[in-house]
């Protein structure tokens, strides 16, 4: 009989906010159409390191499976993206797996994305509706517009942007390139567009448009292909008409 195929993991573990990271080897069975989530599901149903020793299940997070909640980012051979479209056929082995720097860990592969919601409030990613009464049709968009929009709307808030950003690190606020598609999103609904100076005002406080270093890493790495740059591009343009009103109107 031949011998048995394997997927051999190295995955960076971490038993807690606090606590040091290791490393920890793991080689399961392999499977046909295999991803990195069947893989980490392997290990919890076994989990037994490439060394016999029994050790505690790896943490990590997933949802949907289908590359639409965001939950599963990690950093899987050095690029961060969703583990669950990482086939295993289309990988180099050994598969290393680590959780997004950019963020907080919580456990393992979890880490804390508290930072992104944040930015999402302080943009204030939504349109005020007041009271819950029929307000009829909406506005009348044409077709470029509409798909405009659906382009931006596909964000998951999911972290790999902030992840591949250089801008995003220990000596910058920069929120991410993500929270200023969402404020091209809302900055261009007709309703939303009612709010559009006071997003406009927190894109250029800290953390906003100054501190994009047009890298265009996170067009790249974006899962979704959410045009980004173009958005970022238009923020800026949009911004500087805003401090030029302002500038007037003084």
């Amino acid at each position: 009989m031949s011998e048995q195929k394997t997927v051999h993991l190295i995955i960076t573990r971490q038993d807690g906010p606090d606590d040091k990271p290791y490393e920890e080897e793991f080689k399961i069975p392999y499977r046909k159409n295999m991803n990195i989530i069947s893989a980490l599901m392997e290990i919890q149903r076994n989990p037994v390191n490439s060394e016999g020793k029994t050790v505690a299940p790896v943490q990590w997070e997933s949802n949907c499976l289908e590359e639409v909640c965001g939950a599963c980012s990690m950093v899987i051979n050095g690029k961060p993206r969703q583990a669950c479209t990482a086939l295993i056929d289309k990988l180099e082995q050994p598969i290393r797996v680590q959780p997004m720097k950019t963020f907080p860990v919580i456990r393992d592969l979890i880490v804390d994305r508290s930072r992104m919601f944040n930015a999402l409030k302080k943009v204030k990613a939504w349109i005020p509706i007041d009271g819950t009464h029929d307000l009829g049709p909406g506005p009348r968009m044409s077709e470029n517009e509409q798909q405009w929009r659906y382009e931006l709307s596909k964000c998951m808030t999911c972290g790999v942007c902030l992840e591949a950003c250089p801008n995003v690190n220990s000596h910058s606020n920069f929120m991410g390139p993500f929270v200023v598609g969402q404020v091209q999103l809302f900055n261009s609904h007709p309703t939303g567009a009612m709010n559009k100076e006071e997003r406009l005002e927190a894109l250029l406080d800290k953390g906003g448009l100054q501190e994009c270093g047009n890298s265009q890493n996170c067009v790249q790495a974006c899962p979704k292909g959410i045009p980004l740059t173009t958005a970022i591009a238009k923020s800026n343009r949009d911004a500087t008409k805003h401090l030029f009103k302002k500038w007037l109107s003084v």
